[in-house]
C-alpha cells in the first residue's frame, strides 16, 4: 500500500521566503503547469488537496507573466511537499502521459503519445540518460544463446542452462555461435547444437559458473524490494509462470500453458503439477498450486516497495487495494479457481501482459512458509513485527526455482547449488554456481581471476584493455585481446544522472556521520532555488561530456558506442502501422516503422530544445536510426545559453550567480573504485569547464560502495536523497511497452524512480 511519510520541512525550505505567488511559466516545457493533475479522480481529489493546502495562492492562468517564480510552499507534509515539487518541474510530462495512457486499443496511437511525454520529461533535464548496459569489450567461458537478450523482465539472470566451457572462447568461436543461434533461433534446437559445435572444437563443458558482485541485498524476499542489487542475486530461487529461453522464445515454465479470452480481459493459466516447495537445505515445505500466485501478488501489494504500481490500470481492483479504498484482496483480479488454474481479469485488453509474467509481478508465495516466518496479509502484515523474519536471510525464503542458496557472506561469495526438486532438473546445465566479492578497488581483479579460472567472465575497463592487448594466454600466439576479445552488445538499461530538486539532508539518512556535504545554509538555499530552474537544469545536462566520462569506464575505443540520449531506448518500439498525433497543436503522421525515438526528437524539435535523442543512422541495425553511439546533449554552447538564462530568471529574485558566487553542486562518488573516481573527476572538469566556474561540483567522497549506495540507491524515500546529482542508478524494462521505464516517475509513490529526484 502507498506509505505516507510525513517530514518537518527542511531549514532549506523554511528560509524560502521569497515570494507569496506560485506561478506558471507560460510555454516553458519545464516549468510548472496545473497542480490539477492525476490518473484517477481520487487521486485528483487528494492531489488538488494537498496542492491547496500548500499554495499561498492560486495559480495565475499559462502564460500570464512568462517569468519564472521561484517554488513557494508553506507546508510540512511531505506527502504535500512532494506533490507540489512533482507538479512544479514535470507537471507539463505527467499531463500529457495521461492523454498517452487514454490510448487502449490502438498500440501504435499510444506508444507515439508516450513518445510525446516522454519528450516532455527530457526537456525538464530532471534526468539525463548517461549510457546503456553492453557496448564494451569483454571475454569469458559463457556461450551466446545461454539466456534471453530480449531486454525485459529478469529471464536474462536465470542461468540454470547456460552453456559454459573450461577454457576461454575464442572471439571466432563465439561469432560462429552467434551465426547458429541466428540460425536456430525460434527452433529450440539451438542449445543442443551449440554444445555439439564446442565439443567439437575442443572446448570441455563445466557444471559451474562464477561471476562476481559488490554487495549483498538489503533483503532476501524479492517481492518487497525493486532494486537489481536485491532481485539479481535471488533471481534463481523461484520460477515464473512462463520463461525467456536463449533463443528469445516465449515458452512455459511453472505454467505448463495458457489461454486468453477472445476479448482480451481474461488470461487462464494451467499451472504444472507436482512442483514442490523446499527450504534451503532442499527440505520439501509444501506444494506448488495456484493459490501461491494470489498470495504473492497481494504480498507484493501489502509490501509497497513501488513495483506493484506497474499492475495499476492493467489487473482489476488493484489501484483500490494499493491505495487503501479497498481492503479485500479478492476484489482484486487475479484467482485461483481451483489447485492448477490461475486467472487474471484485466482492465482493459493489454497485448503486452504475458511479457509482464517474467519479473516480480507475478512470482508465486508458499503461503504456509511466509507465515511460518511471522509474515501476515492486509492490514495484519507487518514488516518490523518482532516475529517477522520472512525474507531477512536465504533461510527464511521458499524456493521453487533451479537454484538453492547455501551460502551468503558479505566481503566474500554467494553461492548456489541446483535445486534437486526443480521441475526441470534433468536438464539443467549448471550443478552450481557463485557471486564472488569484488569492491572494486582493485580495476584489474575480475581479469585476472577470469585468465586464472576463478571467474568465468569480465569486461575489459580502461586499464585491462591495456593489458588484453599485451598479454597472451600460454599456448596462444596472439594477445588476448586479439584471440577472445569481442563487443558486448548494447542493452535497454539505461543508467541517469539524476537531479535532486527537493533536497532535505546533508549526510546519510542511516548515519549522519557518512558522506557529509560542506554546503553553507546559503549555498543550500542557493542550490536549491536554481536546481528548480529548467534552464539550470539543462545547463548542467548540456555542460557533461558524456563520452569522455564514460571512457574512464570502458575505455577511449568504445566510448561513443554505449552512451544513451533517451530514458527508453529509441529503437525499443516501432510503428507497426501510419499514425497520426498532435504536436503542438499540428496533426502529424509517422509511418509504419518509425521508431519511438523518431517520434520523441519531432516533439523535441518542435519546442526548440536542443537535445538529440535519436538520429538517422543507414550503418544502424535496424537501417532507420538509434538513439545510442553518440552524445546528442553535450554543448558548451548551449550550456552557457541555457546558464545565461537561468542566471537572468534567479537574478530577478535576488540570486547571482559570476564566477565568484558560483553555484554548488554536490556529487557523491566511490572512492574505493578507480574508475569511479575517474567518472566523478571528468564530471567535474566538464562541468566547471563548460560553466566557466559559475557551477562548482563538490565531490562528496564515499569511501566504500556500501555508503555511495546509501547516499542515493538504498534510499527509502526521496526525502533521505543525499546528493544535488547522482549517478548511480538506471532502469531496466520489465515488459515489452515503452510504459515500463516511463511509469517509475509517476506520482503518488506509484513511480519507483520519482524519489531519484528527491519526492515521494
Amino acid at each position: 500500500m502507498n506509505k505516507t511519510v510525513k517530514r518537518m520541512l527542511a531549514l532549506l525550505l523554511a528560509a524560502l521566503m521569497l515570494v507569496s505567488v506560485l506561478a506558471a511559466c507560460g510555454g516553458d516545457s519545464g516549468s510548472p503547469s496545473s497542480s490539477e493533475q492525476s490518473s484517477s479522480s481520487e487521486e485528483s481529489s487528494s492531489e488538488t488537496e494537498s496542492s491547496e493546502a500548500g499554495d499561498d495562492t492560486s495559480d495565475p492562468e499559462e502564460g500570464e507573466t512568462g517569468e519564472w517564480t521561484p517554488p513557494s510552499i508553506d507546508s510540512e507534509d511531505y506527502d504535500e511537499i512532494s506533490a507540489y515539487y512533482y507538479d512544479y518541474n514535470v507537471g507539463e510530462f505527467y499531463e500529457t502521459y495521461e492523454h498517452a495512457t487514454e490510448e487502449v486499443m490502438d498500440l501504435n496511437k499510444r506508444w507515439a503519445e508516450e513518445a510525446i511525454a516522454e519528450a516532455k520529461l527530457m526537456e525538464t533535464g530532471m534526468l539525463q540518460p548517461t549510457t546503456c548496459d553492453g557496448g564494451q569489450y569483454a571475454f569469458g567461458r559463457i556461450a551466446p544463446g545461454s539466456t534471453t537478450t530480449n531486454g525485459w523482465g529478469s529471464d536474462n539472470e536465470r542461468y540454470q542452462y547456460s552453456i559454459v566451457t573450461e577454457e576461454i572462447l575464442k572471439t571466432e568461436d563465439r561469432d560462429a555461435l552467434k551465426e547458429l543461434l541466428n540460425e536456430k533461433r525460434g527452433t529450440g534446437e539451438y542449445r543442443t547444437e551449440a554444445q555439439k559445435y564446442l565439443t567439437d572444437k575442443g572446448y570441455h563443458l563445466k557444471d559451474s559458473y562464477n561471476i562476481t558482485f559488490t554487495e549483498l541485498p538489503t533483503t532476501w524476499d524479492m517481492m518487497a524490494t525493486s532494486k537489481a542489487a536485491d532481485t539479481v542475486p535471488v533471481r534463481g530461487t523461484r520460477d515464473s509462470l512462463l520463461y525467456y529461453d536463449g533463443e528469445n522464445r516465449e515458452v512455459p515454465a511453472l505454467a505448463e500453458s495458457y489461454e486468453a479470452s477472445e476479448d482480451g480481459l481474461t488470461y487462464t493459466f494451467h499451472i504444472r503439477k507436482g512442483v514442490k516447495w523446499v527450504d534451503s537445505q532442499g527440505r520439501e515445505v509444501g506444494d506448488l498450486t495456484a493459490q501461491d500466485w494470489v498470495a504473492g501478488l497481494q504480498h507484493l501489494c501489502d509490501a509497497g516497495d513501488g513495483i506493484q504500481s506497474l499492475f495499476v490500470g492493467v489487473v482489476e481492483g488493484i489501484e483500490d487495494y494499493i491505495n487503501g479504498d479497498e481492503t479485500d484482496f479478492s476484489k482484486v483480479g487475479i484467482e485461483a479457481t481451483d489447485d492448477h488454474t490461475l486467472v487474471y481479469h484485466l482492465e482493459k485488453p493489454v497485448p503486452y501482459f504475458t511479457s509482464m509474467l517474467h519479473y516480480g509481478l507475478s512470482l508465486p508465495l508458499c503461503t504456509s512458509f511466509y507465515t511460518s516466518q511471522g509474515g501476515a496479509f492486509g492490514e495484519d502484515f507487518d514488516p518490523g513485527a518482532e516475529n517477522y523474519t520472512y525474507g531477512t536471510s536465504p533461510e527464511t525464503i521458499a524456493y521453487c526455482g533451479p537454484f538453492l542458496i547455501t551460502n551468503a557472506t558479505a566481503g566474500n561469495s554467494i553461492n548456489y547449488v541446483a535445486n534437486p526438486a526443480y521441475w526441470d532438473a534433468e536438464n539443467v546445465t549448471l550443478k552450481a554456481m557463485a557471486r564472488l566479492y569484488n569492491d572494486g578497488s582493485d580495476v584489474t581483479k575480475n581479469y585476472s581471476d577470469l585468465k586464472a579460472g576463478i571467474t568465468d567472465q569480465s569486461t575489459l575497463n580502461s586499464s585491462t584493455l591495456e593489458l588484453a592487448k599485451s598479454e597472451k594466454m600460454e599456448g596462444d600466439e596472439a594477445t588476448i585481446f586479439d584471440t577472445y576479445a569481442y563487443v558486448t552488445a548494447t542493452g535497454v538499461t539505461s543508467y541517469i544522472n539524476f537531479m535532486n530538486v527537493n533536497r532535505q539532508t546533508w549526510a546519510n539518512a542511516r548515519d549522519n556521520t557518512e558522506a557529509v556535504s560542506a554546503q553553507t545554509e546559503e549555498d543550500k538555499e542557493r542550490t536549491h532555488l536554481a536546481m528548480n530552474n529548467v534552464h539550470f537544469r539543462r545547463a548542467l545536462c548540456f555542460a557533461v561530456d558524456r563520452t569522455t566520462w564514460n571512457a574512464q569506464g570502458v575505455g577511449e575505443e568504445l566510448a561513443a558506442l554505449s552512451v544513451r540520449n533517451s530514458y527508453t531506448p529509441a529503437t525499443f518500439v516501432s510503428l507497426t502501422e501510419d499514425t497520426t498525433v498532435t504536436i503542438n497543436g499540428e496533426e502529424v503522421t509517422f509511418p509504419a516503422g518509425t521508431d519511438y525515438g523518431e517520434i520523441m526528437q519531432a516533439q523535441i524539435d518542435a519546442d526548440g530544445v536542443k537535445i538529440t535523442v535519436y538520429k538517422k543512422d543507414s550503418s544502424a541495425e535496424n537501417g532507420k536510426g538509434t538513439g545510442d553511439g553518440f552524445d546528442g546533449w553535450y554543448s558548451p554552447e548551449n550550456a552557457v545559453e541555457e546558464l545565461n538564462i537561468a542566471i537572468e530568471e534567479l537574478s530577478k529574485h535576488g540570486v547571482t550567480i559570476d564566477e565568484s558566487n558560483p553555484i554548488q553542486v554536490d556529487l557523491p562518488f566511490a572512492s574505493n573504485s578507480t574508475v569511479y573516481t575517474n567518472k566523478a573527476n571528468a564530471y567535474k572538469q566538464s562541468v566547471e569547464a563548460s560553466l566557466g566556474g559559475k557551477v562548482i561540483v563538490n565531490l562528496i567522497d564515499c569511501p566504500s560502495y556500501e555508503v555511495w549506495y546509501y547516499c542515493g540507491y538504498n534510499t527509502n524515500d526521496g526525502s533521505e536523497a543525499n546528493y544535488d546529482m547522482y549517478d548511480l542508478s538506471g532502469w531496466s524494462p520489465d515488459f515489452m511497452d515503452p510504459c515500463s521505464y516511463i511509469d517509475a516517475f509517476l506520482p503518488e509513490y506509484n513511480g519507483f524512480m520519482t524519489k531519484c529526484i528527491g519526492v515521494y
